[in-house]
């Protein structure tokens, strides 16, 4: 059994590796794809233009203004002469964001009175327009606790200061999470491209019915299918991983023996899931759009855009059944935050079931088609 296995599996792998396409897209395209999403990708918003109608043109408005102007996530200050420039400016997207100062802004504060800023965000860049939003307000309340320690009605020094200390990323560098998770991302959609292709390419190709004939038996077929899926994603989110650490610099700072063995086990889970796409489409046409579009809902559900918290409940406990769901929380806690054994344990065992339920259904599919 295991040299017809043995032969099996050397056959799988010759076919995708005999390609010089396939060798290209197996090995090249994960590493371009981690450059690109490292730099690309990314939630920080700079180098903003901010529209500014300042109807105040007094002294503070003037502070605010020149904070606003030089901060870190600023390129340049758009003036606006009145109410409707102020509005072409965001409807034309030539700014995410305005400010509106009214012309008692001065006079308020230096009475000791509430001074609001109106913000106006482009809704339709509503991400980049809340985390603008977001750097504006802390700009903001950085001058209103300053003057509020300078007022006369508080001593000097009185008023409590806002101290940021940033856990697990202390320097907020984007990068490091984007490819620490890219590793966990692109590993899964690879194994999903490579196992959905296995079957459908035999049927295409005119090969299947020599399976069907050839002496090795149904479970060995399904064991050949899944293993070159199972290694290259293994291989291209190791590959990830060490780019991770020795290219962006990201700390790892996980068990070295127990990661090796959570990445086994997640594409054990993976792997099932494009089997059962393998075997139920005839064309790789098929399979690889339901490679694709099965990979999106486990991308959307996984934490990896958006919080799993901020999804509906309902939704949420579909989330449990993503296997790169758990395995998220795996990979950015050994980088981040030194997981400990139990925590590592507590991530990765809901793979287990998983990855055991997806491997038996599409094995019964493969069987029926086998018979």
């Amino acid at each position: 059994m295991f040299a017809r296995l043995g032969v099996a599996i050397w056959k799988e792998m010759v076919s995708y590796l005999q390609d010089p396409t396939t060798r290209r897209f197996l090995i090249g395209a994960p590493i371009v794809q981690t450059v690109a999403f490292a730099f690309a990708a990314t939630l920080d918003v700079q180098n903003l233009d901010v529209a500014v109608l300042d109807q105040d043109n007094g002294r503070w408005s003037h502070e605010l203004v020149a904070r606003v102007d030089g901060a870190w996530f600023t390129d340049d200050i758009i003036t606006a002469r009145d109410s409707r420039e102020l509005g072409e400016l965001i409807t034309a997207r030539n700014a995410v964001v305005a400010l509106r100062l009214a012309p008692d802004f001065s006079r308020r504060i230096d009475a000791g009175e509430p001074a609001t800023v109106q913000v106006l965000v482009d809704g339709r860049r509503a991400n980049s327009g809340q985390i603008a939003t977001s750097y504006l307000a802390t700009v903001v309340g950085e001058m209103g606790v300053e003057l509020a320690a300078r007022s006369s009605t508080a001593p000097v020094g009185g008023q409590p200061l806002l101290e940021e200390r940033h856990w697990f990323n202390p320097n907020l560098d984007y990068q490091w999470f984007m490819v620490a998770s890219l590793s966990a991302v692109l590993g899964m959609m690879m194994c999903l491209v490579v196992t959905s292709l296995s079957i459908a390419r035999e049927r295409e190709m005119g090969t299947f019915d020599q399976l069907l004939v050839s002496p090795i038996s149904a479970t060995e077929i399904i064991i050949a299918k899944t293993m070159p899926g199972m290694m290259a994603g293994y291989v291209v989110s190791l590959i990830i991983t060490l780019l991770a650490v020795f290219a962006f610099g990201a700390p790892y700072t996980g068990h070295l023996l127990i990661f090796p063995f959570a990445l086994a086990l997640f594409v054990f889970s993976v792997v099932g899931v494009g089997l059962l796409i393998s075997s139920l489409c005839n064309t790789q046409q098929q399979a690889i759009m339901g490679a694709f579009f099965s990979s999106i809902p486990f991308v959307l559900t996984s934490g990896f855009a958006t919080p799993v918290e901020n999804m509906p409940e309902w939704l949420q406990l579909v989330a449990e059944l993503n296997p790169l769901k758990h395995y998220l929380v795996v990979v950015q806690g050994s980088f981040f935050k030194s997981h400990s054994l139990a925590d590592v344990v507590a991530n990765i065992w809901p793979l287990l079931p998983l990855a055991l339920g997806s491997l038996t259904i599409a094995s019964i599919e493969v069987r029926s088609k086998l018979g």
